[in-house]
């Protein structure tokens, strides 16, 4: 069973992943669309908090280094 935190931090990245995905599906942008699956996605797979925090902090910073 996951941690409150686990849950809360993975609601957050994936209310973010949907507005990368709307941004980068509108704009025809591949980077930010991947970026946006990428964070919706990955709170299935990651357990701990502090993990989906990093990791999910790294994929919301790809679209700001990665540019198509």
């Amino acid at each position: 069973m996951p941690s409150p935190a686990t849950l809360m931090w993975g609601m957050l990245f994936g209310a973010i992943g949907i507005g990368y995905f709307i941004y980068g599906k509108k704009q025809a942008m591949v980077v930010p669309l991947v970026s946006g699956v990428a964070l919706m996605v990955y709170p299935w797979f990651v357990s701990g908090a502090w993990l989906t925090l990093i990791v999910g902090v790294a994929l919301m910073a790809v679209p700001w280094f990665v540019r198509y």
